[in-house]
Parts: C-alpha cells; sequence; structure tokens
C-alpha cells in the first residue's frame, strides 16, 4: 500500500499522515471523507492512510507494543500468557506467533490456538481441533466463531493443567 500511495499521489505516507494531522480530525469516517473529496483518494488508500494516521490498525504497533496493549489493565494475567506462549512456542520451530490488537494468534499451516485476555479476571484460549467433542474446561469456541472450534478459560497459571497442554498438542498435531 506505501507503495502504491506514493506511485498514485507522488507523496510518502508521513507526508499523508502529517495532512490528516493538521486537519484536526480524528474520526476514521471524517478521515476518510476528507481524503477522498479533498484530495481524491480511492477508499482503499484513504483507509490506509486513516488507519495508519490514527495508529489503530495492527500494523501500526511493534508486536510487543501489541501484547503490552491487550494486558494493560489486566496484568495480573500476563503469568498466564506467558506460560501458554512459551508452550506454545515450544512445539516446533514451525510455530508463527501473531500479534494483534486484541489476540495473539499461533500459526503452523493454518491457525491452531489463539490467546485472549477476555477480562480483567480472565484469559481465553482457543484451540482448533477438528472432530472433538466438548468435555470438562475444553467448551464450545463461544466468542471465537469459526476462529476456533474450542475454548479454555483461564484465571490462574495453575488452571494450565496436562489436559490443556494436551489439547494445545493435540491442536497443534492436527494444524498440518
Amino acid at each position: 500500500m506505501e507503495k502504491g500511495l506514493i506511485e498514485k499521489t507522488g507523496k510518502d505516507l508521513k507526508h499523508w499522515i502529517d495532512v490528516v494531522k493538521k486537519t484536526g480530525l480524528q474520526k476514521h469516517r471524517e478521515i476518510l471523507k476528507h481524503l477522498k473529496s479533498q484530495h481524491g483518494f480511492t477508499h482503499g488508500f484513504a483507509n490506509f492512510v486513516s488507519l495508519k494516521a490514527r495508529e489503530s490498525d495492527a500494523g501500526s504497533f511493534s508486536e510487543d507494543d501489541l501484547v503490552e496493549n491487550q494486558f494493560k489493565g489486566k496484568e495480573a494475567l500476563l503469568p498466564i500468557y506467558k506460560k501458554l506462549d512459551s508452550v506454545i512456542k515450544a512445539l516446533g520451530k514451525d510455530v508463527k506467533v501473531t500479534p494483534k490488537k486484541d489476540s495473539v494468534s499461533y500459526i503452523r499451516k493454518r491457525q491452531f490456538a489463539l490467546v485472549k485476555p477476555a477480562t480483567k479476571t480472565r484469559v481465553d484460549l482457543g484451540l482448533k481441533i477438528k472432530d472433538k467433542l466438548t468435555e470438562g474446561k475444553l467448551e464450545n469456541s463461544g466468542p471465537f466463531g469459526t476462529m476456533c472450534t474450542h475454548r479454555v478459560r483461564l484465571e490462574s497459571i495453575d488452571d494450565i493443567s496436562s489436559d490443556v497442554l494436551y489439547w494445545v498438542k493435540e491442536a497443534y498435531e492436527k494444524s498440518i
């Protein structure tokens, strides 16, 4: 997008971010309207510049910042995340970690796990284990929808039981 922006407008992203900031506009829709009407932007480029100017897309933050922002006000949950992160990464060198704005995805050929601070007192571990029945703590995916098939609610590091570790490994192994 950045390269296309320069080719289309002759100006780089920094220039357009400065233009947006000088307008004083804060809302995404207002910025889109301004860039389209005043500068002839297509929707795609206007959206890209607006997101970058407002720093509201995941691409505007480092991976560490994305994780840190997820746990602001939920710092007590960090040990749960760190343990899961360590365990999942140790499954294989082919595990790709992708922090997002509100969660961290773990991908092999496809996503097999998702860690999300769901509330101030709970981390949700989403797993994709096709054809696995729900049992006990291994619930239906709930708010994860089709991204995961199952969810495990974790309120303390002690909730990361041998069953949870087994399910994580099973999700990893089935993600090829």
